[in-house]
């Protein structure tokens, strides 16, 4: 028995000097935890929505300012519908609250008026919530106002559903699945390429030899580009055909950002595997700290709007969340390189500091 438990007290001693370890035992749990409990919800905060008010009269603004005194909106104004579209395309607002002409006054005559509301419905499920929430704000109008009347008032929404006007979810999911397929295979491939070469003992022939770093990561990442363009044209195809997926804009522009993508998937592999000294490392390193983010933070399914700042933060950082605004800008809005030049450019200079953090990370004699 002193045996065993001698034995016992070395494991837990082990176990303590390990910090990897221990990380997994509970520093996992905790982010998970986190992360799920903060990111995966159904309910909406701080969401942009606009305004624009043909009436300008009292009971809109009433309405208005019941909308801008709650936590799921964030009101700002426009003053025509030829800004309406434009400003769903730039991915500025998710809703559109159109007052009709004399609203009061049809209210206060006809006792009904009605409300247009104009929803982005690439993502199906904000759409429809957006609805909800916004019915259950002028119900509660209305209950104020109808106190006491035997005539009751009744404000009835009209919605419109733009960009998915069948709320069909395959809408959401292709450029959602699209990106998690993209960055993990890509990632994971190249993650385990460098700490191959150091385990099976070849990364001394080329530490050897007259190729410089940099010439090693891009041998390294050029293959895998190639093989990852046909891994998108086949999802592409795929969404096409057999999930008839719209591609309202440029194909060319389409397959350019993937290929920048596919670049920045690539060389954040290529840096995983420059920092990881075995293939088991560099793949947990790839699974848990891409996958989750990549699922929770990219705000293909669970809207970034809703979350804590802190995780909006983070989200700015995660390539997959610019990568699904420009697939969604382009498939299903049909917006040009003049809406997204953004999102273009921070996948650039990720992709530009990746693959400078792995030439400098690349280590020229082994340890």
């Amino acid at each position: 028995m002193k045996r065993f438990s001698g034995f016992l007290r070395k494991e837990f001693y082990h176990i303590a000097r390990d910090k990897r370890s221990l990380f997994i035992l509970f520093g996992m749990p905790i982010v998970q935890i986190l992360l799920f409990g903060f990111a995966i919800t159904n309910e909406i905060n701080n969401v942009d929505i606009a305004i624009l008010d043909h009436s300008n009269d009292n009971a809109s603004n009433e309405i208005i300012n019941k909308i801008k005194a709650s936590d799921y909106f964030s009101v700002q104004f426009i003053d025509n519908e030829a800004a309406i579209d434009k400003a769903f395309q730039q991915g500025k607002i998710k809703a559109v609250l159109n007052f009709q002409k004399d609203f009061g006054e049809k209210l206060t005559k006809e006792n009904k008026a009605s409300i247009q509301i104009i929803t982005d419905a690439t993502e199906p499920n904000t759409a429809n919530t957006i609805v909800s929430y916004t019915n259950a704000i002028l119900q509660s109008y209305l209950h104020e106002l109808n106190k006491g009347k035997t005539l009751p008032y009744l404000i009835s929404i009209v919605p419109q559903m733009v960009y998915n006007k069948e709320l069909k979810s395959v809408f959401m999911f292709v450029p959602g699945v699209m990106t998690i397929i993209l960055m993990l295979v890509s990632a994971m491939m190249t993650s385990i390429s460098i700490t191959k070469e150091k385990e099976q003992g070849t990364m001394e022939i080329l530490l050897v030899s007259p190729i410089k770093p940099f010439q090693v990561i891009i041998g390294k990442v050029v293959p895998y580009i190639i093989l990852s363009v046909i891994n998108a044209t086949i999802i592409i195809l795929l969404s096409i055909f057999i999930f008839k997926m719209p591609i309202q804009g440029s194909l060319f522009l389409l397959g350019l950002e993937s290929i920048l993508f596919i670049i920045v998937s690539l060389a954040l592999g290529i840096l995983i595997s420059t920092i990881s000294k075995t293939q088991q490392t560099a793949m947990m390193i790839s699974l848990m700290g891409l996958m989750l983010p990549t699922i929770l933070l990219s705000g293909f399914i669970f809207p970034i709007a809703s979350m804590p700042v802190s995780l909006q933060v983070i989200s700015d950082v995660i390539p997959a969340k610019w990568y699904v605004i420009i697939l969604k800008g382009i498939m299903l809005k049909g917006v040009g390189l003049t809406f997204i030049w953004k999102e273009t450019l921070i996948l650039l200079g990720m992709a530009i500091l990746f693959i400078g953090l792995s030439i400098k990370k690349y280590k020229i004699r082994l340890e």
